[in-house]
């Protein structure tokens, strides 16, 4: 596909974050954009799944959060527990008097994909793909312009970048801004949780369609089930020309220790089945000697699967010039980091993408602003308005990585005793404080708040 020549504002990644600073930028009435994208066609793996009520409220700001809702499943409640009992119940109702989304929407990161790029299309936007970018430098006739080379030699002249291309960011690279974890490299002794086995899979047993989101707490790594909405298996058959699953499609985690050995790159069915058996609820259990039920609950087929590595890190900046080094002046390209080009985290608590999706909504109208500015204003008093939200934004990022390291140590927590002169095992210990969490109010509305992401959107 042959891309245009120049554009005033060129966002690199085509994923939830980069099509969502799209719809902002339109939004906020700025149509000047291009998109592109290097693959041919949006990712059909589903990894992010829980998108939080902050979230669906900055997506209603697009036009995208009552759609986004209407497809996903409305959980109101998430069970921890032990294999065997029950510890606590979490709640979401305690959020009903700050959102009118009161729950967690569980819902694929490709379904959330396919709707805002179905939004962005019926704006008559096009994403340009398969556009790899190899290269950027400065115009060598405006010193506020950039020349984006992408693989196919094809080049693009632009004044603003948005890098949402991801962990790896080719952006990111080329402009040698650094991304570490912001706690340094080293090894946190509290926690096991190294990496974790992701499958959606379907069970051979019809009783489980209606299941809660749980979370089995044991000792060094928990394990996650949760039900997919059936409009991820339309989705699904729709994409694939396959006939549509007709079970619940449930999406399978567990945490695994570097003591275990590395997790397949696309964990099997046996494998599955394995972790189910030894760290899932028993009532799961292919054993009918173990399951409650009497009767032996097996995974029937595995949609997909995949493995995620645990690494926080965040950009040492969110917004830099391109310039060329020839001038004291603040001159050259606007590059702004969103999403995981910007930040990464653990996968705890479902916050990766939310904070994504929040930096992209949010970044439609600082640009918007920062634009309409520069008519009026010297460009260095205009950055003020983007120094300002990258200053927001990246705060927001070092908490989530924070709250995500400390949601790493409680669910990745070690076997063993506390201490000497305290001989109590730190598992149990922990059960034990969940356990006395699930009983009191207050304590259960400040973690449903820290999960919301409304404290901090």
């Amino acid at each position: 596909m042959s891309l245009p020549k120049n554009t005033t504002v060129l966002i690199v990644g085509a994923g939830p974050t980069g099509l969502a600073s799209a719809l902002s930028l339109l939004h906020h009435g700025f149509k000047d954009f291009v998109i592109v994208d290097a693959v041919v066609k949006g990712h059909n793996s589903s990894r992010a799944i829980s998108v939080h009520a902050a979230t669906l409220e900055a997506l209603d700001v697009i036009g995208c959060g009552d759609e986004l809702a209407s497809k996903g499943t409305k959980i109101t409640s998430v069970d921890f527990d032990t294999r065997t009992r029950a510890l606590a119940r979490l709640a979401f109702d305690t959020l009903k008097s700050h959102t009118r989304y009161p729950y967690a929407l569980i819902i694929p990161q490709t379904l959330t994909e396919h709707i805002l790029a179905e939004k962005l299309a019926s704006f008559g936007v096009t994403v340009h793909r398969p556009h790899k970018v190899v290269g950027m430098k400065v115009n060598s006739g405006d010193a506020n312009l950039a020349d984006i080379t992408f693989e196919d030699e094809q080049v693009i002249t632009t004044r603003y970048v948005i890098a949402a291309d991801g962990a790896r960011s080719a952006i990111r690279t080329i402009v040698n801004i650094g991304f570490v974890d912001p706690e340094g490299d080293t090894v946190d002794d509290s926690t096991s949780l190294a990496q974790i086995a992701l499958a959606d899979v379907t069970f051979d047993n019809p009783e489980l369609s209606h299941s809660n989101f749980r979370i089995v707490m044991s000792a060094n790594n928990p394990f996650l089930s949760a039900p997919l909405p059936f409009t991820f298996n339309e989705y699904l058959a729709k994409e694939t020309g396959k006939p549509i699953v007709a079970e619940r499609i449930f999406r399978i985690a567990r945490g695994a220790s570097v003591e275990e050995g590395p997790v397949p790159h696309a964990p099997s069915k046996a494998y599955i089945q394995d972790l189910v058996n030894k760290f899932g609820p028993v009532d799961l259990s292919s054993d009918p000697s173990v399951n409650p039920s009497g009767k032996s609950v097996c995974v029937k087929e595995v949609i997909w699967s995949s493995r995620v590595r645990i690494r926080a890190a965040v950009a040492d900046t969110f917004f830099t010039r391109l310039s060329s080094g020839s001038s004291s002046k603040p001159e050259g390209a606007a590059i702004l980091l969103v999403g995981d080009a910007a930040h990464i985290h653990s996968p705890a608590g479902g916050q990766g993408m939310n904070l994504g999706l929040r930096d992209a909504v949010f970044l439609g109208e600082a640009l918007a602003k920062h634009v309409k500015a520069t008519e009026s204003m010297l460009q260095s008093e205009a950055d003020d308005i983007l120094t300002k939200f990258v200053t927001e934004r990246r705060a927001r990022a070092l908490e989530v990585i924070g709250f995500t390291k400390s949601l790493n140590s409680i669910g990745g927590m070690k076997d063993g005793i506390v201490a000497w002169w305290l001989p109590v095992n730190k598992v149990t210990l922990r059960d034990w404080a969940i356990w006395i969490l699930g009983r009191v109010y207050y304590l259960r509305e400040q973690v449903t708040w820290a999960f919301s992401g409304l404290g901090r959107r």
